[in-house]
């Protein structure tokens, strides 16, 4: 009989001999995007908007307007801008340079400064709140 350490010996050396006696089979790992929007299959879409979903966990806040406020937003902000195309009429000149000098409608106080570095700040005043916005550009003249 075999003593108990040799007999270990020998069945790790067959298991040793069994691991490298046969041959490893290994191929490169390659990345499959699942979201179609990174190359995945189109078919995932579905599948994934409806996960995202399921997962949302806020609903967001809507206020609700009538009809009548639609219609006067909308008319707000189709007056405001024919304001703005008609000052910018004024503002611009044919050769699309913006020519310096003080603006006025109902709302506003448009002053144009030329800075004289290649530079115009346009100051924008609020008539009723005093509040004012201030962009500064460069000139396109030469």
């Amino acid at each position: 009989m075999f003593e108990k350490g040799k007999m270990m010996k020998t069945l790790l050396s067959i298991g040793f001999a069994c691991a490298v006696l046969v041959p490893a089979h290994a191929s490169e790992m390659v990345y499959t995007p699942q979201n179609p929007s990174f190359g995945g299959n189109p078919n995932n879409g579905g599948y994934l908007l409806g996960i995202a979903a399921a997962q949302k966990q806020f609903e967001q806040e809507r206020e609700e307007s009538t009809p009548l406020e639609d219609f006067n937003e909308r008319l707000e902000r189709s007056l405001l801008s024919r304001i703005t195309s008609a000052v910018t009429r004024d503002i611009v000149d044919v050769n699309g340079n913006i020519t310096p000098g003080t603006f006025e409608t109902t709302d506003f106080l448009i002053e144009i400064i030329d800075e004289g570095t290649g530079f115009i700040t346009i100051i924008t005043t609020d008539r009723i709140t005093g509040e004012q916005s201030i962009i500064q550009v460069q000139n396109n003249e030469g």
